[in-house]
């Protein structure tokens, strides 16, 4: 789906489901029949302020903003069933990728969410994003998804819609990256 610059209207994906049946998969990393499977890790630093500001980067929708999408969510953070549309674009035309906050993981040492995509998505599937601070006080990072062609668009990209979604999946361990090292 494509938006031409008119404010976002999230009510339409409020009562929708998710375009896929595997609802939850990434959380224990399931294989998904049919789908491309992508997990990508970056280690951020060491210590409990890293973590912090990593973690908030992930929860507040900072790092989609900073990977470059405009951000529409129904909540501030991700929580549970919370929609978010993120578009990107140009000069006021861009493609809206709508979701819905499938679960979140609110540990000590372990914070995150998973979305999966809505009706209109190009792609149908599941994404959980991860920041994890160990035993041994490194902070990392994890990207684990699941998807498959939802409309024609993915479907024509083929090679380099796979491309795309890795070069965005390292955008935003790189945005992570930034902001969790960068005090303030």
């Amino acid at each position: 789906m494509f938006t031409t610059g008119r404010p976002l209207d999230l009510e339409r994906w409020r009562t929708s489901a998710p375009t896929y049946d595997e609802i939850g998969a990434t959380r224990d990393e399931r294989h998904v029949e049919g789908s491309h499977h992508l997990r990508r890790s970056a280690e951020l630093g060491t210590g409990a302020d890293v973590f912090a500001r990593g973690a908030d980067c992930v929860m507040s929708w900072d790092m989609h903003r900073r990977a470059g999408f405009a951000v529409y969510p129904t909540h501030a953070v991700a929580t549970p069933d919370a929609v978010v549309a993120m578009v990107l674009g140009l000069g006021g035309i861009g493609l809206v990728v709508p979701c819905r906050v499938v679960y979140v993981v609110e540990e000590p040492r372990r914070r995150g969410f998973a979305y999966g995509t809505l009706p209109g998505h190009p792609e149908s599937g599941e994404e959980f994003y991860v920041v994890e601070r160990g035993d041994d006080n490194v902070v990392r990072m994890t990207i684990t998804a699941f998807s498959r062609p939802a409309t024609l668009l993915p479907r024509l990209a083929g090679p380099v819609g796979r491309r795309a979604q890795a070069w965005m999946t390292d955008r935003y361990l790189s945005v992570v990256s930034d902001a969790a090292t960068s005090p303030g």
